[in-house]
């Protein structure tokens, strides 16, 4: 009888130990990148309009960057400046008052107009899915997951990068007027632009810093990501990496500039995927907890 209730006793702990086994392998862990969220943040961007400076769809991003920054526990600065006569309203993100060692930047704004078009969408401006959003939505998912702990970064939100040569506009005015008002020098900054696209291929821009480039499409190999992060130099670029490279800050592009949607009407959510941004989130992620 004895035993009896000795087996029942065991029984019920091994039963309490496998249901609490089995509760927490449906958890994630506390530091996921969940691409599905992110693509979440491409769509309510998206939904707001063309996000071009000054129009209601640009003032209603910058409410949203700022409000999901709070929520995952970041203060969030709009830096009022200018760039040759132009208006610029950078986000500047942060955790604690300690300077940063590293900036995970994005473009918010979407092009003027689609001069890539041929046909009548060249009048439209671009919505701009890829070509902005997607570079906020992996910045605003890393806000949620990135680890107290982790060495002191900014995360950048730049405004008026992406309608050069219209309007009078220059390209990458943001991060121009936001590293010419910089009082101190960060160890790296890293710019994530255009890295939604379905059939992601990311290869190495030719300006970004070696060693750099040389951590995160290790680290991506490392995840099995080697045929997105392709470890081949293939385009020379111009965006927000380069005012950084400028002042001597090491800085890294990370672009998909093979997307066929550049600046045109087509640049719709459906052409983005929550993976490409999961594959680009957790590099981030993981790569982010290796610096101290």
């Amino acid at each position: 009888m004895r035993n009896n209730r000795y087996c029942v006793f065991f029984a019920l702990i091994l039963l309490i130990v496998g249901l609490v086994i089995w509760r927490f392998s449906l958890t994630p862990p506390p530091f996921h990148f969940n691409g599905e969220k992110a693509y979440q943040d491409v769509l309510t961007q998206v939904a707001y309009g063309p996000r071009i400076p000054e129009s209601q769809a640009h003032t209603e991003t910058i409410a949203f960057i700022q409000d999901e920054l709070h929520k995952a526990g970041w203060e969030a600065e709009i830096q009022k400046t200018s760039w040759k006569s132009f208006a610029v309203l950078n986000i500047i993100a942060t955790r604690n008052n300690q300077t940063p060692q590293i900036i995970l930047g994005a473009h918010y704004d979407s092009r003027l107009l689609a001069d890539q078009d041929s046909g009548p969408g060249s009048n439209l401006p671009v919505p701009g899915a890829n070509d902005g959003a997607s570079g906020v939505a992996v910045l605003l998912e890393l806000a949620r997951t990135l680890p107290p702990d982790i060495v002191p970064t900014w995360l950048v939100f730049f405004d008026s990068e992406d309608s050069g040569s219209l309007d009078g506009r220059d390209w990458i005015m943001g991060s121009h007027a936001f590293v010419s008002e910089l009082s101190f020098q960060p160890r790296a900054a890293i710019i994530v632009d255009m890295v939604g696209d379905a059939d992601l291929n990311i290869f190495i821009e030719r300006n970004s810093n070696s060693t750099l480039v040389s951590e995160i499409w290790g680290q991506a190999a490392k995840m099995g990501y080697e045929h997105q992060f392709i470890p081949k130099i293939k385009y020379s670029m111009m965006d927000d990496h380069t005012p950084f490279l400028e002042a001597g800050i090491p800085a890294v592009d990370i672009i998909d500039f093979d997307y066929p949607f550049l600046h045109t009407a087509a640049d719709t959510p459906d052409k983005v995927s929550p993976n490409s941004l999961k594959i680009v989130g957790e590099t981030l992620l993981d790569w982010m907890t290796t610096q101290r």
